[in-house]
């Protein structure tokens, strides 16, 4: 396949630009461009607005980033390097970076290996918030301070290999691992070994911002959620997100994806390589029958009634999209100005998918399950958690309920919406509406009922935890709220009667006030700035550190004073019910809470 023949033909008033464009005013989104690979060309095209500020029109040829579509490329990257014999996609991640400790239980069998990186099926889990969300980015910084300090390593939380557990710190260490192999930066190595020899001559990982130093006019504005204009910022963890591109080179980099790894007569990537990205290998899921998952950097799944493999970016000033069709030689490209979470993606992507031609997806017929799906009866919690910082919330909220009626099984999670799923033999499940597999239901190696799609597995957990875990968060709450509430009220008539020293409540009503008011501290911060050692979060941490000790103090005094009263023993109570609260807190790394680690 060469890349420097292709016909390109600019959109202007068409029916799907115009489809487009009351798509981008429905779902309040700002601008897009996008690009159409067809066997007949490559149709480029835009719509909606480059900067709101300005009320500058989107151009089809404009510069966009594209979020986490860079894993793509990077995964590409790395292929190539594969085929050059420089590095093994079997081989441990130590191999290539010994400096990093990897803190790993089952090193022995099962090792890290660098395809666990590509495939995200390395039990590593994703950023904590100073990784992405900081004014403190610098995008010349090395890339091991993307980790934290010397010390800092990776934490393997799962079998690596058995399950996907989305990491953005996992490409991280494949940026580390490319800098290591060819002593260059990886933005300037890729740049010349990779988008050089496509042709792709408006596409660079390195960083680049609509203002500052260097800023480039034809880079689209980024946006908030509400339509604020918001300029490109540095990250920590820059190879997993950072790439700047028009929609013309990432339709040739789409035409590459589905090639034989040739370029103008030479073997860039070896074919083989290429063909098996979005081909899992190696999960539990793969290994019970389903098909669908995430390998080598893109992920293999039916959408809109059609099967591809797609990745989809996310950088909260952009959304980008990229889905390939290698058997039919078509594909889709489309960034997105803005990111606001209550757009309706799905509309608006599927207006570039359906447009594309491709045969729809033979519907798997329906047909007895070859297991006993009431076995999987119970509750599951998601193993492992994608965030580690925030593991507590999943235990609690991310719970969902699983049963088989004798037709389907029914996916009730606590929140959001209801799901069935029909069976279509052996133990593989489809999502109603759809036409392929899309859930498979099998066993850990520990014997656990667990139920996956490919990109969450769901293990059943014994009913006693959740309870237990409700019970506990239930009267940790309504406890603090009393502390609040009763205790600052109590606490107040005290004072003004100057028995202030008599009120055993003081202590924890003082700290849940505090509490209550010290997040007016981060009005003065932008949101970017959530993960980084601001006054507001110094002040959080601070007192949640505290707050538990007063709580202590406050039930010590009560004892002291009595529990002869009724409204003794609820002090008492609401004093216990607080501090065991904390204490499960504590355990899980939520107290004290300091987001800037």
């Amino acid at each position: 396949v060469s890349m420097t023949t292709r016909r390109v033909h600019p959109q202007s008033g068409d029916s799907l630009t115009a489809s487009v464009a009351r798509a981008l005013s429905d779902e309040g989104l700002v601008g897009v461009t996008w690009s159409l690979v067809t066997p007949d060309g490559v149709t480029l095209g835009a719509a909606g607005i480059r900067d709101r500020s300005r009320n500058v029109p989107m151009q089809p040829h404009d510069r966009v980033q594209v979020g986490s579509v860079a894993k793509t490329l990077i995964a590409t990257g790395v292929l190539l390097l594969v085929s050059e014999g420089r590095v093994v996609l079997d081989a441990p991640v130590a191999r290539y970076l010994p400096d990093v400790r990897i803190d790993n239980r089952w090193e022995r069998d099962a090792p890290l290996l660098v395809r666990h990186l590509l495939d995200h099926t390395g039990g590593l889990a994703d950023v904590h918030l100073w990784q992405v969300f900081t004014m403190r980015g610098d995008p010349e910084s090395p890339l091991r301070a993307g980790l934290g300090n010397r010390r800092s390593g990776v934490h393997v939380r799962h079998r690596p290999g058995d399950r996907f557990s989305y990491s953005n710190v996992g490409y991280l260490l494949v940026g580390m691992l490319i800098e290591q192999v060819t002593g260059e930066r990886y933005e300037t190595w890729l740049d010349r070994e990779l988008l050089l020899p496509l042709g792709m001559n408006r596409s660079t990982f390195a960083f680049v911002s609509q203002e500052g130093a260097g800023a480039d006019p034809t880079l689209a504005m980024g946006h908030f959620e509400g339509g604020t204009p918001a300029a490109t910022f540095a990250i920590p963890v820059r190879p997993a997100s950072q790439f700047t591109t028009t929609a013309e080179d990432m339709a040739v980099f789409a035409r590459f994806l589905m090639s034989d790894g040739m370029v103008n007569g030479r073997s860039l990537v070896d074919g083989a390589l290429l063909r098996g990205m979005g081909v899992p290998t190696t999960t539990e899921a793969v290994g019970a029958g389903l098909p669908s998952g995430y390998a080598l950097g893109l992920l293999h799944r039916e959408r809109w009634g059609i099967t591809g493999k797609c990745h989809l970016g996310n950088s909260g000033t952009f959304r980008a999209i990229l889905c390939v069709h290698p058997e039919h030689q078509r594909a889709f490209f489309a960034s997105y100005n803005t990111d606001p979470e209550e757009a309706n993606w799905n509309r608006v992507d599927s207006l570039f998918a359906s447009s594309l031609g491709v045969p729809p997806t033979a519907e798997i017929p329906a047909a007895a399950p070859g297991i006993v799906p009431s076995a999987w009866n119970g509750w599951y919690v998601a193993r492992p958690h994608r965030f580690r910082q925030f593991a507590y919330l999943d235990e609690v909220a991310g719970v969902t309920r699983i049963t088989w009626d004798g037709q389907r099984l029914a996916l009730r999670p606590l929140q959001g919406a209801a799901r069935a799923l029909q069976p279509v033999g052996e133990s593989l499940f489809r999502l109603e509406g759809r036409r392929e597999a899309t859930h498979v239901l099998t066993r850990s190696r520990d014997g656990v009922p667990i139920v996956s799609d490919g990109l969450r597995t769901l293990e059943q957990v014994p009913c006693w935890r959740v309870v237990a875990l409700w019970l506990s968060a239930a009267a940790g709450v309504l406890a603090l709220l009393h502390l609040l509430l009763v205790g600052l009220a109590r606490t107040v008539l005290a004072w003004r009667r100057q028995r202030l020293h008599a009120e055993p409540l003081r202590w924890s009503a003082g700290g849940m006030l505090v509490l209550v008011l010290v997040p007016l501290l981060y009005l003065a911060y932008p949101f970017l700035a959530i993960g980084d050692p601001t006054v507001a979060n110094v002040a959080v941490g601070f007192v949640t550190a505290l707050l538990p000790l007063a709580i202590a103090a406050s039930l010590v005094q009560r004892v002291r004073l009595g529990l002869a009263t009724g409204g003794a023993k609820l002090d008492a109570l609401a004093l216990s019910a607080a501090l065991q609260w904390c204490l499960v807190l504590a355990w899980w790394g939520l107290l004290p809470l300091m987001l800037w680690r």
